[in-house]
């Protein structure tokens, strides 16, 4: 299994791949999330724009390296996820969606922040 979250939207937003990695993280279960809007139910008020940046820019060919940005646990908590957004292709070469693939960087930040 992988060490990292990796999670996938389709081209609307809408949840479809969601690792073990992120499902231990978040909380919520990969059947908990399917089909649900990524942005607008796990991201955070002040980033949902920046968020939304990046998967729009993945849907158009244009990937996203070292992206942080907050996302919200079942537990109400906060993680700071350190994200690379590529653009998912179908076999034709067509768009279908985005994957992202993060690390947890919380505890860094917040010994970032102690000092």
């Amino acid at each position: 299994t992988a060490n990292a979250p990796i999670f996938g939207i389709d081209r609307d937003g809408r949840v479809d791949v969601w690792n073990q990695c992120a499902a231990r993280l978040t909380g919520f279960g990969g059947e908990e999330v399917a089909g649900k809007r990524l942005v607008e139910e796990y991201i955070t008020d002040d980033y949902k724009a920046r968020v939304q940046e990046v998967f729009t820019k993945a849907l158009a060919g244009e990937e996203t390296a070292n992206f942080e940005f907050p996302l919200v646990t079942k537990g109400g908590v906060v993680l700071q996820i350190l994200l690379n957004a590529t653009t998912r292709r179908d076999d034709r070469g067509r768009v279908v969606g985005v994957v992202g693939i993060g690390q947890d960087i919380t505890a860094r930040m917040n010994q970032e922040q102690e000092y």
